[in-house]
């Protein structure tokens, strides 16, 4: 969880709430921790690899299976997108958008050679995060130029109203992405009926105390309309603390934790690519695995490809608003797919999967209007592309 979403997503939160966000951080942590329990029962009745778009085929049928899983491809693709932004705003801002062209393109051709984050460097990289965020939030909280203004006034915390409180939430949803990884390794962890219902909340309460230190600390600093407009918050609150000693190391903690983000994702679509394909609910040749290296060749190739172009045409907020619509929707489905378990499977009680749901579908429709219509376009194309296939194969198989 605690990843490049800490560096980014703060910004065009305040945007929508001023320091509202807060709030709308809280009202996210809820959401995700409900997501995180229905796919907790889900992956205890389904330990397969797939995640919603196996809860879904099975347990409502395979257009919402599809659905989900389509909405995990285009919503985590829009993420790479957001980490690659993420990454080249806080090293550069002249050339930004080449350099993060430039990281898509690098990270894409080491996946393709097979070269995956293992969980040991997955907590190196926990480790830098966490080094970087620890330095820069103690120079920020010791430099002594707090303004205790930028949140005790009324009007900072009303500005976007209720509709806006709930556009920073489903933005902030963002940089609590990966909570539900917990839940689907069920055949990987020791005792995981014990561990993982403990491993959850108290994952979700670690990184949510982190958020609202990072989120109190860069709103005293900047204050809501500076944080609104800022492409590298951190490394701009160093700076208006008077610590601008202190910005390599919010820079080097974005690049690390945007580029760890970013070699994940890659690997994860293109693995949920290739598992669809084979199920026939995206083109077959994506299905390909390199002979030698042993990955989805031609599903990651792609996948850099569309990421380049994201990168080319959509900004921050662009990017991280279309990647929270996908990913709503995706753990929407996953909460309704809780809801029909029987009661001898569903450990959470069915008012929490119902609690998910509802929150989910809201988050998702009160994100900026662009990201929504550009969602929906998005998935009406998958759901119609899927009809077309299916109904070719229908006259193959009648002919």
């Amino acid at each position: 969880m605690i990843g490049a979403g800490v560096f980014a997503a703060f910004a065009p939160a305040a945007a929508a709430a001023g320091a509202g966000l807060l709030i709308g951080l809280a009202v996210a942590g809820v959401i995700a921790y409900c997501n995180a329990a229905s796919s907790a029962a889900l992956a205890a009745r389904y330990p397969r690899s797939g995640g919603t778009y196996v809860y879904g085929r099975e347990r409502l049928g395979p257009w919402w299976g599809f659905t989900a899983g389509w909405g995990f491809v285009i919503g985590k693709t829009a993420s790479c997108a957001a980490m690659a932004i993420t990454f080249a705003s806080y090293v550069t801002s002249e050339h930004a958008t080449p350099l993060a062209v430039a990281a898509v393109a690098a990270l894409t051709a080491v996946n393709c050679f097979g070269v995956t984050k293992t969980a040991r460097l997955a907590r190196l990289l926990l480790a830098l995060t966490l080094a970087a965020l620890a330095v820069v939030l103690a120079g920020i909280f010791g430099g002594g130029r707090l303004d205790v203004g930028h949140l005790g006034a009324v009007e900072q915390w009303t500005s976007g109203g209720l509709p806006g409180i709930s556009q920073a939430a489903g933005l902030l949803f963002f940089a609590f992405a990966g909570y539900a990884r917990i839940a689907t390794m069920g055949e990987e962890v020791r005792d995981p009926q014990r561990t993982i219902p403990r491993a959850i909340p108290l994952a979700l309460a670690i990184a949510l105390v982190v958020y609202a230190v990072v989120g109190v600390g860069l709103l005293l600093v900047l204050g809501p309309a500076r944080l609104a407009t800022s492409a590298a918050p951190l490394a701009d609150a160093t700076e208006a603390g008077g610590l601008g000693g202190l910005a390599p190391a919010a820079t080097a903690g974005a690049a690390v934790a945007s580029l760890g983000a970013l070699l994940a994702l890659i690997t994860g679509i293109g693995r949920t690519t290739l598992a669809m394909s084979r199920n026939g609910d995206l083109p077959g040749w994506l299905a390909s695995v390199h002979p030698r290296h042993h990955v989805p060749h031609r599903a990651e190739a792609v996948l850099g490809l569309v990421v380049c172009v994201l990168v080319l045409t959509l900004d921050l907020r662009g990017a991280i608003g279309f990647s929270s619509f996908g990913v709503l929707v995706y753990y929407a489905i996953a909460n309704a797919s809780a809801f029909t378990l029987p009661p001898e499977q569903r450990r959470p009680p069915r008012w929490l999967a119902a609690l998910g749901l509802v929150g989910c579908l809201t988050l998702a429709a009160t994100l900026p209007w662009t990201s929504v219509l550009a969602g929906l376009a998005v998935f009406a194309l998958g759901l119609l592309g899927r009809a077309i296939a299916l109904a070719r194969g229908t006259c193959r198989r009648g002919g």
